[in-house]
């Protein structure tokens, strides 16, 4: 009886917090906390993470992993960054998502668009792209991968394109709009979503800006 009661209540609240894919014109949507409840908790576990208690202290609360309500017509696996929230959300299925906070490109170097993962990466060296160093001349050319390395524990490359979804060793970024256009979690939630996704998972971009950015994953 207990049980019967307890599901209900957790779905009569998702319910409520639910609303209409119409936020992001049609097939994204928006997210509303989830209630904590036992029965979720193995989806929030720690898989593999990188990271500690101090790691998740430097994030603000409202950009810390957690589940929450999320209305979409997206499959379930598919990954949508919410550039202007720095917010990245998993999809589940069933009106559920995982979100992540996260940091994103500084001004000028925003993009979107829709891309794949291409390759997956555990602890990555870094290579500067051409574009970087052309830049920032005084960059290292090659960085071995491990703990002073600044795409952190994991990265996820998006397609043919010089960005990834990675690691940092400066968790009191996250939040922020700071990097050359990847995307950037602490390696404690990169090491979480890693170990969720496989090569060939949906990765939307959504845009800062509308009339700056384009669809192909280069900046214009």
């Amino acid at each position: 009886m207990l049980k019967t009661i307890t599901a209900t209540a957790v779905v009569s609240i998702v319910g409520a917090l639910s609303i209409s894919t119409a936020a992001f014109g049609g097939p994204l949507g928006y997210a509303a906390p989830e209630p904590s409840h036992p029965a979720f908790e193995h989806i929030l576990r720690d898989r593999g993470a990188i990271g500690n208690d101090r790691e998740r202290a430097d994030v603000p609360a409202h950009l810390r992993r957690q589940l929450v309500a999320y209305q979409t017509r997206e499959i379930p696996g598919t990954i949508v960054i919410d550039t202007p929230s720095t917010t990245l959300y998993y999809v589940l299925g069933g009106g559920k998502a995982i979100r992540y906070g996260i940091g994103v490109g500084r001004e000028g170097f925003t993009w979107s668009g829709v891309q794949t993962i291409s390759r997956k990466t555990e602890w990555p060296d870094w290579i500067p792209p051409t574009e970087m160093l052309q830049r920032q001349p005084y960059l290292p050319r090659f960085m071995a991968g491990g703990t002073g390395n600044p795409l952190g524990a994991r990265a996820m490359y998006l397609g043919g394109t010089i960005y990834r979804i990675h690691g940092t060793n400066a968790p009191g970024t996250i939040g922020t709009r700071v990097s050359s256009g990847c995307i950037r979690l602490t390696n404690q939630d990169v090491s979480d979503l890693y170990s969720r996704v496989n090569v060939g998972t949906k990765v939307i971009v959504l845009p800062m800006d509308r009339r700056a950015d384009t669809a192909d994953g280069k900046r214009s």
